[in-house]
């Protein structure tokens, strides 16, 4: 499903609860995230209907390495030329997506949490099993704006991932929250503000502290990796998600 403006010059796509987002400006698009493969003709059909090209597509934004961020990347960056950017310590990650080592057992978490079952599968079907790993990740610079559409400063927000990064967008009042703060976990089928659950997360007493970081970008809209939007404020969604604890 394509959802345009979901902030100002900001579109998610999203499928099997895995959101995806095309940042606009003058001078073309940049894509955060790449999904599930299953997403490329939807990113296709998203770029039609905003009148734009694959060529104007000037750079792919990874806020992490995990597969159901990966999706498509390779595709892009392959048949487009699109520059693939993400955080060095996801550099590993970005080449073999799914050799990660959370805090507790991915494959077992589940049987836990019933719930998340039919968000598992509904992602096992878009593509989440057969995802290929990016070559040639370009390193993304912290603390400064990309000169790429959009001009988000990069965060840095390890804990789900060693190389985990937030994208502030302050001239649109958004933030693009990646993983450090979703409003739906897939592994427990819990909604509202929360870190991703330590079926999927390095480490949570780190994830929990970027929370900080999140809340510093002062955005009236959060636009998670997985969830609706959030856009009560920043600030208001990290004291959520401390409140919500690791899990």
């Amino acid at each position: 499903m394509f959802t345009p403006h979901v902030a100002d010059g900001i579109h998610r796509i999203t499928h099997a609860h895995v959101n995806c987002y095309l940042v606009e400006d003058d001078d073309g698009v940049t894509l955060v995230d790449a999904g599930l493969p299953s997403m490329w003709p939807m990113l296709l059909a998203a770029l039609e209907d905003r009148g734009r090209r694959p060529d104007q597509v000037r750079a792919l934004v990874l806020t992490h390495a995990h597969f159901d961020h990966v999706g498509f990347a390779r595709r892009a960056q392959e048949e487009w030329g699109v520059p693939v950017l993400g955080h060095p310590a996801d550099a590993r990650l970005a080449a073999h997506p799914y050799r990660y080592r959370p805090e507790r057992n991915r494959f077992l978490y589940p049987f836990g949490h019933p719930r998340s079952l039919p968000l598992l599968g509904r992602m096992a079907a878009a593509g989440a099993l057969a995802v290929k790993g990016v070559r040639d990740l370009s390193p993304l610079e912290t603390g400064t704006a990309l000169p790429v559409p959009g001009r988000p400063v990069v965060v840095h927000t390890p804990g789900h991932t060693d190389g985990h990064c937030i994208l502030d967008l302050p001239d649109r009042g958004a933030v693009l929250s990646g993983d450090a703060l979703v409003t739906l976990d897939p592994y427990t089928g819990r909604r509202g503000p929360q870190i991703v659950a330590a079926a999927a997360t390095a480490d949570t007493t780190v994830a929990l502290d970027s929370l900080d970081a999140v809340a510093a970008t002062g955005a009236g809209t959060v636009l998670p990796g997985h969830g609706d939007r959030w856009t009560q404020g920043a600030e208001a969604a990290a004291r959520h998600a401390r409140a919500a604890g690791a899990h």
